[in-house]
């Protein structure tokens, strides 16, 4: 099987790990590394993918965002608009889908099979809500449409890909009211501490997402330079 680098950066911000994603798909491109996965965190921040309605799907103001420190970036992602924070596991893979891989659709539900399995490593019976991407649990309420617990937006250039999926572990979910999440306003958002009632060690996240990760897309993980300790997250009630 193919390696794959996996670097765990902690707290990261935003731009930065912009930054750091167009430099690896230029590398990966040039094949000067090889598939790499970027597990990190970032501060508050909402960002925008490339429909054209997601600035409209920002409910706060401008000054209310900047009280409490939530930075907007527009990116060139696909999707809508969505928030990250502390709490939330990021991944960034960047992989090379050439020359068996080439198909953007089992590309989103390949990451999506990623996040059903971690879920299923905590008993969690997530699973895939037609029209909509990312993973969803039930809810708790009877009746109640599932909710959210992972998002996808991806971004592929020469099949090479970049972005990648948000996963709630003990995510702070009152900052998604200040959006519509990814466009959907009749579901709501979850978490892996919320649906476990327990606080989680998001290092022990992360080594379910790598197992995962390596299991559907065939590939041997190494840790590499740029891999940092992760503490704990305490449960947010």
């Amino acid at each position: 099987m193919q390696p794959l680098a996996v670097r765990r950066l902690g707290l990261v911000p935003y731009a930065d790990g912009l930054e750091l994603q167009r430099r690896l798909v230029e590398d990966r491109k040039a094949g000067l590394i090889p598939d790499t996965l970027l597990l990190l965190q970032h501060p508050h921040v909402v960002t925008i993918g490339v429909k054209k309605d997601g600035r409209s799907h920002i409910l706060a103001s401008p000054e209310r965002l900047t009280a409490l420190g939530v930075e907007v970036f527009e990116t060139g992602r696909g999707g809508d608009v969505t928030y990250h924070g502390p709490g939330q596991l990021v991944g960034y893979p960047i992989i090379d889908l050439n020359p068996d891989r080439r198909d953007v659709h089992r590309y989103v539900r390949d990451l999506e099979e990623v996040m059903i399995r971690v879920c299923a490593s905590y008993g969690i019976a997530a699973d895939r809500v037609t029209g909509f991407s990312g993973a969803w649990v039930p809810s708790t309420g009877p009746g109640q449409p599932a909710e959210k617990i992972g998002a996808i937006g991806v971004r592929i250039s020469r099949w090479i890909t970049s972005h990648g999926f948000a996963f709630n572990v003990a995510t702070d979910i009152s900052f998604f009211n200040l959006i519509v999440p990814c466009g959907i306003a009749d579901r709501g958002v979850t978490s892996l501490t919320a649906k476990t009632g327990r606080t989680v060690e998001m290092a022990e996240v992360e080594e379910h997402f790598i197992a995962a990760f390596a299991e559907v897309f065939g590939r041997t993980p190494r840790e590499t330079a740029g891999s940092a300790p992760v503490t704990a997250i305490e449960s947010v009630s």
